[in-house]
């Protein structure tokens, strides 16, 4: 088990590094929840999502040899560009697999941050078993998305802000909802939010198709989704927790909630009309089961985590318009 230490080790080697994104309160979300709503928006996080903070975590501890060799990487889009983004502030070279169908802005993102793009289809390959057999070919080392220690300790640092910003403020949340895809963000914050509000209930937020959380939950042991699932939520397709996440999740008391892609929608365009954000399908799940009541917040503080904001624009206008 990852401990608090591991993820203050993590605030240290992030700071200057990652933005210390705020709390937004507003007061229409209040009376929709019938009780204090606080919003970490990670949505304006340097390369537009908290990936920058595991995977600088991760990066910042190669040896010199390690680093000299280059990195490779697999990813839907955010992570993609928190490891070029990384890899470029530490003067590594970076390679990173990512589906064909990934949105356009994360795939010309990640270029411009200057990572290799390795396309393959995300319904007939295995993007892990490509970035393995790369990493072996070249002698690169491996950043996975979520299942490793310094990834998730450094993706935790979201966990430990949210609890020193909420002290700032004088409140102690009962409730933080966090999206989950393969569970890093959420197991790495479960542990420092645990450690300093052990009275705190987190929950992990999935779209309802790609909910191999809920699903590994109810079975008590790691399980697939449907191999035909699909969601407008591309930076949630996990098709399983990964092993170490789902064993940190479980063991803090972590639960889960499901979404539909039509509440996400909905969540998008109340967080652009209401709090003037942008916030990607994937990063709007957890305000999505505010506004639909997936979880009671009357007369409780919640806090809730859009852990992105990096959309393309044609599907962003198109979701406004409704």
């Amino acid at each position: 088990m990852l401990t608090l230490a591991d993820i203050e080790q993590a605030a240290s080697r992030l700071d200057g590094v990652a933005v210390r994104t705020p709390l937004i309160e507003n007061q229409v979300l209040n009376e929709i929840a019938g009780g204090r709503v606080l919003l970490k928006a990670e949505c304006l996080q340097r390369t537009g999502s908290f990936k920058i903070r595991g995977a600088y975590n991760l990066l910042s501890q190669l040896t010199p040899a390690q680093a000299a060799r280059g990195v490779v990487a697999w990813s839907s889009g955010n992570h993609a560009q928190g490891v070029a983004s990384a890899a470029r502030m530490l003067g590594i070279a970076a390679a990173i697999v990512m589906p064909e169908d990934a949105p356009r802005s994360k795939l010309e993102n990640t270029r411009k941050l200057g990572g290799e793009v390795i396309l393959y289809d995300r319904y007939t390959a295995d993007r892990e078993e490509i970035a393995r057999e790369l990493g072996k070919k070249r002698g690169a080392e491996l950043v996975p998305s979520y299942d490793h220690v310094h990834i998730i300790a450094g993706q935790g640092t979201v966990g430990l802000e949210i609890t020193e910003e909420c002290q700032s403020l004088g409140d102690v949340p009962e409730q933080v909802l966090i999206c989950c895809g393969g569970g890093g963000l959420t197991s790495g914050s479960a542990i420092a939010l645990k450690a300093l509000l052990p009275k705190v209930q987190v929950y992990a937020v999935e779209p309802e198709h790609f909910d191999d959380t809920a699903r590994s939950f109810r079975a008590g042991e790691r399980q697939r989704v449907d191999a035909n699932a699909r969601s407008i939520c591309d930076a949630l397709q996990t098709s399983m927790p990964g092993e170490i996440t789902f064993g940190i999740n479980r063991s803090l008391g972590v639960e889960a909630l499901l979404v539909s892609d039509d509440e996400v929608k909905e969540a998008m365009r109340f967080a652009f009309r209401e709090l003037k954000l942008v916030v990607e399908p994937g990063g709007a799940v957890a305000l999505a089961a505010i506004l639909t009541r997936k979880v009671a917040t009357t007369g409780k503080t919640t806090v809730a985590v859009l852990s992105g904001g990096n959309v393309d624009a044609d599907l962003f206008a198109s979701i406004q318009a409704g």
